[in-house]
Parts: structure tokens; sequence; C-alpha cells
């Protein structure tokens, strides 16, 4: 896709800035303490900006790793040219270990059985595999229970010393970084620590320990490591009100998600718009329609309450989104056929952005850009060395 509009992009599209994305990764490899190396979170098609233009973006602005959680994620990468490192981190036992071994991906062990998934398709690949040894410190999904670490641990440098493995990684996930002072945070710090020491006296000498996500990367240098694990903040979101804003942070959003709208007409008082009447007009009013609804990642959860730019007004939505479309009610002002609908972007022309449509439907920025669907077109700007990807 280039950044020409392609074919079907005129109903509704989502422009991706590479350029800010190059910058949010910039802005973010700024912060770093320690000589820490930066990890370019790229899973979930980039939170929905499209894997592969903005990992090569991601690459060229300075990114060390790319981190993905499928599989499928990796080796598209690798499918299309990128050869540095990477690590995938969501396996199950039927997983493609074979292939991803042979493509050089890191890949990422909680257990005896995918430790030993990984030595079986080491030896299988007769090459040695890259893993990365993850403990739970408190999150509670992936990761090895503190109890069973040191168990894991020998298994796995028992691995290195047959030449199945090398472990390359350690590491763990915050719980509630994005709450700065929240408890949780010095005591997963302090688990970490003791299951860093548990794998030294093992013999373990990994390349890289990695602990902060987003939010720690913004506000815990202390928790930075080797490796920084960057998510949405690469694609210029804050991870957290609490955290600050993505103005505040010096992050800017990489999406805009614009409509062209799909009929304008004049209704009289009383008329009902959408499914169930929930909104009834006050009076004689002008609705437009806009051609995206939650078929397209338009939250339901947010009829009523999600903002767009319509006729150059914040409007919000009218009665509830349907799965295709949605109206606003302009009141008083004009618009016609054809004439354009931001429903987010960076908000450098008064639309809403990404976490506006957070609040009004009760959720997170990272769902917002990621929830848009597949029949959205993407249309990357910025392409390095190119007019397009």
């Amino acid at each position: 896709m280039n950044e020409h509009s392609p074919e079907g992009s005129g109903r509704l599209r989502a422009d991706i800035d590479l350029t800010a994305l190059r910058a949010n990764v910039r802005s973010l490899r700024g912060r770093l303490t320690g000589g820490a190396g930066l990890m370019a979170v790229v899973k979930a098609d980039a939170y929905g900006h499209g894997l592969v233009p903005c990992a090569r973006a991601a690459r060229e602005a300075g990114a060390d790793w790319l981190g993905v959680a499928t599989p499928g994620e990796a080796l598209a990468l690798r499918a299309a040219g990128d050869r540095g490192r990477l690590l995938c981190w969501l396996w199950t036992p039927d997983a493609p270990w074979l292939r991803a071994i042979e493509a050089d991906v890191d890949v990422s062990v909680s257990a005896p059985w995918d430790l030993a998934a990984a030595v079986a398709a080491a030896r299988e690949a007769g090459r040695t595999a890259r893993v990365h040894l993850k403990i739970d410190t408190g999150l509670g999904r992936s990761g090895c229970p503190p109890r069973e670490w040191p168990g894991l641990v020998a298994a796995a440098r028992a691995a290195e010393t047959s030449g199945a493995i090398t472990v390359t990684g350690l590491w763990s996930h915050f719980a509630c970084a994005d709450e700065p002072g929240h408890p949780s945070i010095a005591a997963q710090r302090a688990v970490f620590e003791d299951a860093l020491a548990v794998a030294a006296r093992a013999g373990l000498d990994p390349e890289v320990r990695h602990f902060a996500n987003s939010p720690a990367t913004l506000t815990l240098p202390e928790a930075h490591y080797d490796l920084v694990r960057t998510g949405i903040s690469v694609y210029g979101l804050s991870p957290s009100p609490d955290v600050g804003s993505a103005a505040d942070l010096g992050l800017r959003p990489v999406m805009t998600l614009r409509a062209a709208l799909a009929g304008v007409k004049r209704v009289p008082g009383g008329h009902g718009v959408s499914y169930g009447h929930e909104y009834l007009t006050p009076g004689e009013t002008t609705l437009a329609l806009v051609p995206a609804g939650y078929a397209d990642g338009i939250p339901r959860h947010a009829s009523g309450s999600g903002p767009v730019l319509v006729a150059g007004k914040w409007r919000t939505v009218t009665g509830r989104v349907a799965m295709d479309q949605f109206v606003v009610d302009l009141g008083g002002d004009t618009a016609e056929a054809g004439d354009e609908a931001i429903l987010f972007g960076p908000g450098d022309r008064g639309e809403p952005t990404a976490e506006d449509w957070a609040r009004a439907a009760g959720t997170i920025g990272y769902e917002i850009v990621t929830r848009i669907g597949s029949r959205v077109p993407r249309v990357h700007h910025g392409v390095s060395g190119a007019t397009g990807t």
C-alpha cells in the first residue's frame, strides 16, 4: 500500500505516519539508561498499524530488537526480509518451533514442556536455538512460577551445555507499571532480581535481561536493564493517563482514521436514528452518515458518545453504532456526501484522538487502534527510500 489512496479506501481508511513512528522510537531511545537497547513490539499487526511497514520504520529509527506474540508474526517478518534480532513469546505445543528456530527467531520458554520443544526443534534443525527464559514475577500470565524457577534454570543450563540452546535472555513483565508507585512494581522487581541471581549461580550469562514495557520505560529507569520492550508508545499513544498524555511524553499518534460521508439529509423533529431509536431528533435537523461500524472496529460501546470531527466541529455518534455505519446529528450545520469525517488522529486539526475514543468507550487506547478491522485499508506515509510499501 502506498501514499496514494488504494482502491476502496474512499469509504474509510487509516493513514499511518511512519515519520511519526520513527520520531517516537528515537524519542524513546533518548530516555534509555545504562546503555539499554530498545525492542519495538510489533505484535497484532503492529497494534493495527501494519506489521511490515512499521517494523521496517522502527528498525530504521534504531530499534535493536523486534518483539511479536505469535510465531506467524515472526515468520511473516522473516518472509518480508527482516533479519535482525526478533523475539516471539506466545507458544503452544503444536506451534512451528522448527520453522522459527530455522529462521533465527529467539523463542520464549516458561516451563519444561516448551524448553523440551525448543530443544527438540533445535536438534532436528541441526542448530542452536536462542531461548529467553521468562519468570512470572506477579503478572500471573505466562512465565515460570518462582518456586519452579531453579529447576527450569538447571534444565536450561544443561541444554545449553549440550549445545542445543543458548539462553540469550531472562525476562518478565510488569502488571501495574502504568500506575506509578503501585506496590506491585517494587515487589515484582525484587522477585526478578532473585531470579537473576538464581540464573547466575547456575552459570547462565544471558545477552539481555528485560522487564520494562512502555510505562516502565517512561517512568522507571531503574528497570531498563539491558533492553526495554516498547509497544503502545511506539505508535504515539500513552500507556495510561497516570503516566501522562502523548504530548506530555513527547509522542505523536501514528494513526489517523478518516471516512467520506456516505450521505447527508434533512429530517424532521422526532425522527428516530439507528437501531432501537435511542436517539430522537429534538427538532428539524441534518443527519450525516459515516460509513464505519463495529465490523470496522468502531466500538459499539461508544454509541451516543464516540467523538468525530465533521463539518469543522467535534460531534458525537448519534444513536447506536451499527455494523457498517453510524450517524451524526449536524444540527444547523450542513455537509455533503463525500465530505471528510475524522474519527481520530493526532489532534492537530481539532479532531479527537484514539484516547478520546477510549474514554468514550470505557476502554484503553491500545484497544481502539488494534481493533480497526482488516477491511480498513492502511495507507502508509513516509516510507523510507520508496513511494510506498
